[in-house]
């Protein structure tokens, strides 16, 4: 592998016969490269080798008078006699018109071919180069190594002042008094008293269970995720470069948290909030870090129920004496910056369950449940019918976090009260867990969750889980599931993956399936009564038959006879569990709350008989 100049490494007869023999191949007159070689590769590693070969009489200068080479986009600056531009493959010899009394040094240059000694710009011209008017020599040396020569010549000739004087000296023996006066300037400016910023831009920090993973920029155009080589699992992808990152933007608000916050854009969200679901923090400064309390599941809500209800202490906003909704009162909570964000549309605030059974807001203390209370306009059952259909799902086998139904203060719905199943269990527990949905996997706009197939699902699940044929069969499950409750809802930031890596790990130990959770009859509700699936199967949304799902088992990978068995199953379960279920003893469940219920059972039995 060698680059080969006739006269120099090989003569002119050689060199045609073998280019005859196809041993070299010529890429310009008199100079020729292995036929073997990488031409582009070759061109641009023996430049300056070549440029002298081609150009004798010429030195390099601007940013090759830099470099002794050419730049990272293959071009090679040289001044000489004349100006003309040479295309040799990947590289572009661009040649200015010397001053009239260049001020030039000699370099030495290796290329891998020997040493050889070559004519540069001196580091005085070089600077009178960098601000001559449309050139691209100019053009070529930027404001950093602009203030690199200016530190050198001040270095050289002790202070600004003489090293103006010293580069004035040859611009008038070239007449660039321009140049000369532009190089003045820039020499003898005075720094500014203050640093100019753009106050729109933000830089943050997003640590993953307290241990920073990368830097989160945004330079007041667009986003930047630079992620830090800590060794472990790279849990944050910026998949599109300037946009957010999916996994981020899955974490940020919506819905009524958003218009709580009044947060213009992505931006001020994550300046109003630290905390946020996946055991994430977003923050200024790293010793902002130790003060953000850690996410422990150190009581578990089944020792503060019974039959359904919780039997602990409520601590959390009601309604207010003065006519505040509670609503109102709940957002009071998110003016604190230590207060998680959550995303969802739904009404909903981070809670913390101690050892005595306290349920408080976790504004300071770890984020253990989350509180999900009755909504208005015909949706205050709403809590009711997420119990019931968590319930069913446990009944017919799905892993499903444990819940409560809360009773409220000031009269008002009951509440719903679920506990967190992405966090540690303990203080002696090390692993580490992240819950990514679907949106995020699939690299999708939240504005974007409706828009997939259960289809799409399986085959991005299966390419991710580390047990790939038990989650299509849970994926498989789901859907089914959702017809038969008529959950319109599940769309893809209602499904997600739990991500699972062991201390030390450079890899996830485990990528499965979450739990099942915000499972809910929509058909039960004003304006819903028609509602359909959120995402598609068999390119359907609703009249659901077995032979719908039967074609879904064979395009996602599962055995037919597999899928009768789960549908089967599933059948009989929920048979059972629909004549079992009974709804938890509280005072008020609000206007037709338990008419409700009834219904949704109702639907429920239609959709089983019709498979039955």
């Amino acid at each position: 592998m060698a680059l080969h100049l006739v006269g120099e490494h090989i003569d002119k007869a050689r060199s045609h016969y073998q280019a005859e023999t196809g041993k070299l191949v010529q890429i310009m007159r008199g100079i020729y490269v292995d036929t073997d070689d990488d031409v582009d590769a070759m061109v641009l590693r023996h430049a300056v080798r070549i440029a002298r070969y081609l150009y004798p009489k010429a030195y390099l200068s601007a940013a090759s008078a830099i470099l002794l080479g050419p730049t990272r986009d293959g071009r090679l600056f040289l001044s000489g006699r004349r100006s003309q531009r040479t295309r040799i493959r990947a590289l572009e010899i661009i040649q200015n018109e010397a001053p009239k009394q260049p001020s030039t040094g000699s370099a030495v240059v290796d290329d891998g071919m020997g040493e050889f000694r070559v004519d540069v710009s001196s580091i005085r011209q070089r600077f009178l180069e960098a601000f001559r008017l449309r050139s691209e020599h100019a053009a070529s040396i930027d404001e950093t190594a602009r203030e690199s020569i200016a530190a050198r010549l001040i270095e050289e000739y002790g202070n600004a002042k003489s090293a103006a004087d010293a580069v004035w000296a040859l611009a008038r023996e070239n007449e660039w008094y321009r140049e000369g006066e532009q190089s003045e300037r820039f020499l003898l400016r005075r720094p500014a008293s203050a640093l100019v910023r753009n106050e729109a831009a933000l830089n943050r920090i997003v640590a993953w269970h307290g241990a920073p993973i990368g830097n989160l920029v945004h330079d007041g155009f667009e986003w930047r995720w630079l992620p830090i080589e800590a060794g472990g699992p790279a849990l944050v992808r910026q998949t599109t470069p300037g946009k957010l990152p999916p996994f981020i933007m899955s974490l940020l608000p919506e819905g009524w948290l958003e218009a709580v916050l009044h947060d213009r854009d992505e931006r001020a969200m994550l300046r109003s909030g630290k905390r946020y679901m996946s055991n994430i923090s977003i923050v200024e400064q790293q010793s902002e870090l130790a003060a953000l309390p850690p996410d422990l599941l150190l009581t578990r809500l089944d020792r503060y129920t019974a039959d359904g209800v919780f039997t602990g202490t409520y601590a959390g906003p009601g309604r207010s004496v003065i006519e505040e909704s509670f609503e109102r009162n709940l957002a009071q909570i998110y003016e604190h910056a230590d207060t998680p964000r959550l995303s969802g549309i739904q009404v909903k605030a981070p809670m913390h369950l101690d050892a005595n059974g306290m349920l408080s807001p976790s504004t300071d203390t770890p984020f253990t449940h989350i509180l999900k209370p009755a909504a208005k306009g015909g949706f205050e059952a709403l809590p009711l019918i997420e119990w019931m259909a968590l319930a069913l799902g446990r009944a017919v086998g799905f892993a499903v976090p444990a819940t409560a139904l809360i009773a409220m203060p000031d009269g008002m719905p009951p509440a719903l009260l679920v506990e967190r199943f992405d966090i540690r269990e303990s203080v002696a527990d090390k692993r580490m867990f992240a819950l990514e949905d679907l949106c995020s996997v699939l690299n999708l706009p939240t504005a974007a969750k409706y828009d997939g197939t259960i289809e799409r699902v399986a085959r991005a699940v299966r390419s991710l889980s580390t047990a790939p044929e038990e989650d299509i069969l849970i994926i498989f499950r789901r859907a089914l599931f959702a017809w038969l409750i008529a959950d319109g809802d599940m769309h893809l930031k209602n499904m997600a993956l739990l991500k699972t890596v062991e201390p030390g790990d450079k890899q996830f130990s485990a990528v499965r399936m979450a739990p099942l959770y915000d499972a809910v009859t929509t058909r039960v509700f004003p304006r819903l009564a028609r509602d359909r699936l959120a995402l598609k199967l068999n390119g359907k949304d609703d009249r659901l038959t077995r032979a719908d799902f039967r074609t879904l088992a064979s395009t996602v990978g599962l055995r037919v006879a597999d899928a009768d068995r789960a549908i089967d199953d599933m059948i009989a379960r929920m048979t059972r569990a629909a004549d079992e279920l009974a709804l938890p003893k509280l005072p008020d469940y609000g206007p037709e709350g338990e008419a409700v219920a009834a219904r949704m059972i109702d639907i429920c039995r239609t959709r089983i008989e019709a498979f039955a």
